[in-house]
């Protein structure tokens, strides 16, 4: 695999690579409006479940109650190679992601498939993918040159060096805020990012491991549906990247750099930009969701704009979920990627949006209201007149209920021999990280890398 860089840096929105951006809060004032009107509607109050929650959300987003229809759902998938596909990680060649990305512009793939089922557009964008030049159109209308998006060819082998430069990785992060400029500048109300590439889940996993101190053997899946002697291959590389990214795991950047790609910090742009911008965005699997998880180190808050559309069949993707406080709204055992599973979740916001804003209320259908609780004044220590004593025939008393029985208890998995499996080995052959680093990209460096808190989506 040719891992050269591209000739030309990406064009990028004027922020210095050590700044932090501001996310600004979601809009409480139409969130409160919208819970009210949730409790004038006619049904009882919370009968819609989570359609509730996310009719809230998107008002706090929008601004308003009720909040506007969904106009532009645009998907976005984000195309790169990977250097740690040759390391047989994958039950596929690495020329498939080129392949796949002419499939998605032939509209072909599952994404475009079920975009056209909820009525969303397709754009993909050409990161790394590893082809002499990017074959993708450029921008949001397809008249951009597609050079501008292009970081380099390939990202490199995270188990031996690094995935990118540092101004690589700054010029990723930057070319997925820019995608986002541009869509939400072309009119989209909600962003579904998607992506593609050969050996992908193999960095994502080494990115969450990373980030949130977990073992690789949490974090590793099946990807493609790779066989045990794969998995055991992807297992040790992800084990060697994440060795090599440890010393940074204090700086999200510096991890999406060692053991990421181009395509993951892009990614991570892309979704710290939709909250600047004050737009929402739906996750989909593993791949995202490792991005998300750095984009919210990078840019605290965050996260207050994204929705959780799918449960992924790999484990890293549970943990940042978990980590991040948000509840998948379908599982469906997807784990194809794409923008897949973020898709098949359309469809509930947009139902959550209609059913606050075109319901009627109790008053405009002469519907009667929930009646108001009685007020409770007996005193239910006394007996009235005429009723049978405590124990005397007639009355009734409740059973003695004893303590609750144990629950079963769970068994665990049976247990591995890693060291069997080389995989707790305590030294390795991989070369360490590129010793060059600037000031915030050193070991433990404060600033983007800091993780923060912020309110959850529904």
């Amino acid at each position: 695999m040719d891992i050269t860089p591209a000739a030309e840096p990406a064009a990028a929105p004027a922020l210095a690579p050590d700044a932090v951006p501001v996310v600004p809060d979601l809009d409480h004032e139409a969130m409160t409006a919208a819970r009210h009107r949730q409790g004038l509607l006619t049904k009882p109050p919370g009968a819609l479940g989570r359609l509730e929650d996310l009719s809230v959300w998107i008002a706090g987003a929008q601004g308003t109650c009720p909040p506007r229809p969904l106009r532009r759902v645009r998907v976005v998938v984000i195309a790169g190679d990977h250097g740690i596909a040759t390391a047989g990680v994958s039950a596929f060649p690495s020329e498939v992601t080129a392949q796949m990305v002419a499939n998605f512009a032939a509209g072909g793939a599952a994404v475009n498939v079920l975009a056209r089922q909820v009525g969303a557009s397709v754009r993909v964008v050409d990161v790394a993918v590893d082809t002499p030049v990017p074959t993708t159109a450029g921008g949001a209308d397809g008249s951009a040159s597609p050079e501008r998006y292009r970081v380099r060819r390939g990202s490199g082998r995270i188990d031996r060096t690094d995935a990118l430069t540092a101004a690589e990785v700054d010029a990723a992060f930057a070319v997925g805020r820019l995608i986002a400029d541009e869509e939400i500048d072309a009119g989209a109300d909600l962003l579904v990012p998607g992506e593609m590439g050969i050996g992908n889940t193999t960095p994502a996993a080494a990115v969450v491991g990373t980030l949130l101190d977990r073992e690789p053997i949490e974090v590793v899946g099946r990807g493609t549906g790779i066989d045990d002697e794969r998995w055991m291959l992807k297992t040790a590389a992800i084990r060697d990247a994440m060795r090599r990214a440890r010393p940074y795991a204090g700086n999200a950047r510096s991890v999406l750099r060692v053991a990421g790609g181009a395509d993951l910090a892009a990614l991570a742009g892309l979704l710290v930009q939709a909250g600047v911008r004050r737009t929402p965005v739906v996750l989909d699997g593993v791949i995202v969701c490792a991005a998300a998880l750095a984009a919210e180190m990078i840019a605290p808050g965050a996260k207050r704009w994204w929705v959780a559309g799918t449960r992924s069949t790999e484990p890293a993707q549970r943990l940042v979920l978990d980590h991040l406080g948000l509840e998948p709204l379908l599982d469906a055992g997807l784990r194809l990627g794409e923008g897949t599973g973020a898709l098949l979740a359309v469809p509930m916001l947009t139902a959550a949006q209609a059913t606050l804003a075109e319901m009627a209320t109790f008053d405009q259908a002469g519907v009667s209201a929930k009646e108001p609780a009685a007020p409770d004044t007996a005193d239910t220590t006394d007996t009235e007149p005429g009723d049978p004593e405590p124990g005397a025939p007639g009355s009734y008393e409740p059973p003695a209920v004893g303590p609750a029985a144990p629950g079963p208890t769970g068994s665990g998995m049976p247990g591995l021999d890693l060291g069997m499996l080389g995989l707790i080995t305590p030294d390795s052959t991989q070369t360490g990280p590129t010793p060059a680093e600037p000031a915030a990209d050193r070991p433990g460096a404060d600033g983007p890398g800091a993780s923060g808190t912020a309110g959850s989506a529904p």
